[in-house]
């Protein structure tokens, strides 16, 4: 486990199964988010925390482990791996911390295309469900 607070603090929000509280404590104001399936950036603290709530709902289960983990200064680049739907997911959490230790950019990317595709029609319908 990393000793970068921010990589740190994401871990522990990771392993406390999404737990809110914890996830607008570590997520700055103007912070901005990158998905693997929409074309624009999500930017302000209420759009990343619903794309990485939702994510974690959808990505968060059993089989979702980080594989890798590359620290250098206040960013962290973490390579996961898990399965949704019988889909092998394989994909990069590519975070940029303050000096604080808050994230002001995240940013997922994900292989294969099969799960692109997964991945998009069920953070869809997770999206959906959490505006209404």
């Amino acid at each position: 486990m990393s000793t970068h607070p921010g990589v740190a603090a994401w871990h522990a929000y990771m392993e406390s199964g999404a737990d809110r509280d914890l996830l607008s404590a570590l997520v700055a104001d103007d912070a901005v988010f990158h998905s693997p399936v929409v074309h624009s950036p999500q930017a302000g603290k209420a759009k990343v925390m619903l794309y990485l709530l939702s994510a974690a709902k959808v990505l968060g289960n059993d089989s979702f482990i980080y594989v890798r983990e590359i620290v250098e200064g206040n960013d962290a680049l973490l390579e996961f791996t898990c399965e949704i739907d019988g889909i092998h997911v394989n994909g990069i959490d590519l975070i940029r911390f303050d000096d604080a230790g808050k994230i002001i950019d995240f940013k997922v990317m994900v292989r294969p295309v099969k799960a692109v595709n997964k991945l998009w029609e069920m953070m869809a319908a997770q999206l959906q469900a959490a505006a209404g």
